[in-house]
């Protein structure tokens, strides 16, 4: 029978291991945080976080922003009641937000997945423009004390020139003339409309570049590589590579990352863009389609893309960011790649099943 993910001990212990770190927390006590995209991968973890805080007394208001109402509150239905979490639908695609509080502000709200950005091109920039224009907008407005956009390595683009790692200096090519182009191309809009706003308005803004993302606080629709191993695993199924798995990339757990976006509003340094990425998260795809596979006594199989999926597929053959800015402010990752892994399957099992 399957449980609700925050029934289970595993996630719950991942919870806990992110909400004990070392880190200012007490700047967030009796403050508002605006958080967009709270029902996805990233920004669900995330408010598991601050709420374990708050039932410590933390008081911080998190007001949850997303766009299906409905899903969000059965993703927080523990929650209900709790005067700390304020759920709200948002379509933040040129919508103004009419918040009057907002000490923190979090845009985490993004297309994230290969398939939409071939089925919804248009929603995938809009939400990277539109979005977090709003979002910047709401901070400005509201003088929060700083604001944190989600970017991502995507805006490296593909690596020509090669760099052995991506620094934050570095550029890689990106084809503007290209449906895929959409979403590197309109993350690197929203980092300069970070740098533009915190100028003009005088607003503090931090930038953490995520690497690939993975954890049981996924979508079962998600159509990235690593998440479709993973369901494929929880299935029974043998895992399905559709290359010949030679992309060099950088990956984290969700708990890593949230630990670094927290490491970020906390101790970033303002329009400073930090890459969150560790060299024990770097491998070929091939060798973590490999990984899964043998965690859960499966084979891998190779499988031509949809002419949907190709058109949703990075063309980045490598993409490994250097993590070293991060480390520089006392962050390293709480979950190596083979733990995440069989800790994402364990959990997905539990409420899949």
């Amino acid at each position: 029978m399957s449980i609700h993910i925050l029934n289970s001990r595993i996630y719950r212990d991942d919870i806990r291991r992110v909400a004990e770190l070392d880190l200012p927390w007490r700047a967030l006590a009796n403050t508002t945080l605006v958080l967009s995209g709270a029902s996805g991968m990233i920004g669900s973890f995330l408010v598991d976080v601050l709420m374990a805080h708050n039932t410590n007394g933390l008081n911080c208001t998190i007001h949850a922003l997303a766009r299906d109402l409905a899903g969000m509150t059965a993703r927080f239905a523990p929650y209900e009641g709790h005067p700390n979490l304020k759920m709200t639908s948002v379509d933040l695609n040129g919508n103004p937000l009419d918040f009057d509080q907002g000490d923190w502000v979090i845009h985490a709200a993004s297309n994230t997945h290969p398939l939409t950005y071939s089925q919804d091109p248009i929603g995938t920039i809009t939400t990277n423009v539109h979005g977090t224009f709003s979002m910047l907008d709401l901070a400005a407005r509201t003088e929060a004390s700083r604001t944190l956009f989600l970017s991502t390595v995507e805006i490296y683009g593909d690596n020509r020139s090669g760099i052995e790692r991506f620094t934050e200096t570095d550029m890689g090519y990106i084809d503007c003339n290209t449906l895929r182009a959409g979403y590197p191309e309109s993350k690197r809009t929203g980092e300069a409309l970070c740098q533009a706003f915190s100028v003009h308005h005088s607003r503090d803004v931090v930038i953490p570049r995520l690497p690939r993302v993975f954890g049981p606080t996924m979508k079962l629709n998600d159509s990235k590589a690593l998440s479709q191993f993973l369901l494929k695993a929880v299935a029974g199924e043998n895992i399905v590579l559709k290359s010949e798995g030679n992309q060099y990339f950088s990956y984290l757990h969700v708990g890593d990352v949230v630990s670094g976006i927290l490491t970020c509003l906390f101790l970033g340094g303002c329009r400073q863009a930090y890459n969150l990425a560790h060299p024990s998260g770097d491998i070929h795809l091939k060798d973590l389609a490999a990984k899964v596979a043998g965690k859960a006594g499966l084979e891998v199989v190779f499988e031509l893309p949809s002419e949907a999926e190709r058109a949703g597929y990075s063309v980045a053959s490598r993409a490994v960011m250097d993590g070293g800015k991060m480390a520089d402010l006392g962050w390293k990752p709480l979950f190596d790649l083979d733990e995440g892994i069989e800790r994402t399957i364990a959990i997905l099992r539990e409420i899949t099943s």
